[in-house]
């Protein structure tokens, strides 16, 4: 798309320049491509290159880059007002999408449901609600997890290396188990025997408040927790009054194929949080939960300035509407059953790609040195996504071994689409070597 002529020439390189001169390092930049305009799964940069989006800005586009509903809806709100602090001056949006919210989300209990700015934030405030509630203070997490970026995230994270790295000593009490890897060599009752040892060797049952795992792991390379080990987890949280909490901020708004990947589990957990594509790109998250346990913490221990933003309140409202008047969660699994055959095709050409996964449009490649298990290839991985960004392709990668290459595309997105993406996936895993 070309730019607009009455707009200043803007280059790559000389933005890169200017953010390299004006921010820390440590601020992370996939690819140094600066975005002018994006459209559905489309993203063209400031110097009019077009880009196919199987990003999604981190799993956080489900609805597409500048959904039509969506921008009218904020527009309204915008119209009326932007912020008040919900708990100062309160609107009824907010109250209307956690109603919403409540009567889509498992359980046969009571539940109420709150808002937040980040995924980070409703993580945290669950873990305070879990250690309101039991009078606890420990926390088991798994290994390969990621559960955000403040203290509390870090902690309960279960990778050190970018995320912990330097940043220690983190908050106390934190424990964590094997999460089931069956390519790994994982099982699920060496998961729950982890836990066991937890159990033995670090802190007794009576003193731990909450189990936090994500449905699908994402920044931890895209695997599931069978359905079977999630209700290991309520049987073993039953026994011992302990809460499970599922962290549904990256599976969350329809990502797997249901408006939340623990649907699939067959059990509920006692708290829920939420986040990315809740909202379509504006900054929200959730902490839903059984009532009896959300009521737990007194007046005044919950909230924040910027929570439940009226602009990103309406935005959710509006998502919702998208999701039922274009069968998004159909659309999710259709999306989903594309990408696996088309990249299950790419495995049969590739000996490098040796497992295609996911559940509904949340899918991934995992990459070996010569299809050999023991030999995660990260370098291969790197190269392959070096490749599809210069052919106009967007790709994550992410997984203890970085070699997991991530595709959350938004789930708008037109099957002529998908396949284009997958074409240049294609020819970059040939230019890449694997």
């Amino acid at each position: 798309m070309p730019l607009d002529p009455k707009t200043p020439a803007q280059t790559n390189a000389a933005l890169m320049a200017r953010r390299k001169a004006a921010l820390p390092s440590g601020l992370g930049q996939t690819y140094e491509v600066f975005a002018a305009r994006a459209e559905g799964a489309e993203i063209w940069d400031v110097e009019g290159k077009r880009y196919i989006d199987f990003a999604g800005g981190i799993a956080v586009l489900n609805t597409g880059h500048r959904n039509p509903k969506i921008v009218e809806a904020v527009k309204q709100q915008l119209d009326q007002f932007h912020h008040t602090c919900f708990q100062v001056l309160a609107y009824e949006p907010y109250v209307e999408l956690a109603e919403r919210l409540i009567a889509k989300t498992p359980g046969n209990f009571a539940k109420k449901a709150f808002f937040l700015s980040s995924g980070a934030e409703a993580v945290e405030n669950a873990i305070k609600i879990a250690r309101a509630a039991t009078k606890r203070q420990g926390v088991i997490a798994f290994g390969g997890g990621f559960h955000g970026r403040t203290l509390m995230g870090m902690a309960l994270t279960g990778k050190v290396a970018p995320y912990k790295a330097g940043f220690g000593p983190f908050p106390a009490e934190i424990y964590h188990a094997e999460f089931p890897n069956a390519l790994h060599g994982v099982s699920v009752a060496d998961s729950l025997k982890s836990i066991e040892h937890l159990f033995k060797y670090d802190i007794e049952p009576e003193r731990v408040a909450a189990i936090i795992l994500e449905p699908v792991q994402g920044e931890g390379g895209f695997y599931a927790a069978p359905p079977e080990f999630a209700q290991a987890l309520r049987a073993l949280c039953d026994k011992h009054g302990i809460l499970l909490i599922a962290d549904e901020v990256q599976t969350g708004a329809g990502r797997t194929g249901t408006w939340l990947a623990c649907e699939q589990w067959g059990v509920a957990p006692d708290l829920i949080t939420m986040a990315k594509s809740m909202a379509g790109g504006f900054p929200l998250s959730a902490v839903i939960g059984k009532a009896e346990i959300m009521d737990k913490p007194g007046p005044g221990g919950l909230g924040g300035t910027y929570a439940g933003n009226p602009l990103a309140c309406a935005a959710a409202l509006a998502v919702l509407e998208v999701f039922e008047e274009e069968k998004l969660l159909d659309r999710s699994k259709a999306v989903g059953e594309r990408l696996r055959k088309g990249l299950t095709a790419l495995a049969g050409q590739h000996k490098s790609i040796l497992d295609v996964r996911g559940l509904g449009a949340m899918i991934a490649i995992e990459l070996f040195k010569g299809g050999d298990i023991t030999q995660p290839d990260a370098d291969l991985t790197k190269r392959v996504c070096a490749e599809a960004i210069q052919r106009g392709l967007v790709l994550l990668s992410c997984g203890v071994y970085a070699n997991v290459i991530r595709v959350l595309v938004p789930l708008t997105a037109s099957d002529a689409i998908l396949d284009e993406g997958l074409a240049v996936l294609g020819e970059s895993l040939k230019a890449a070597g694997a």
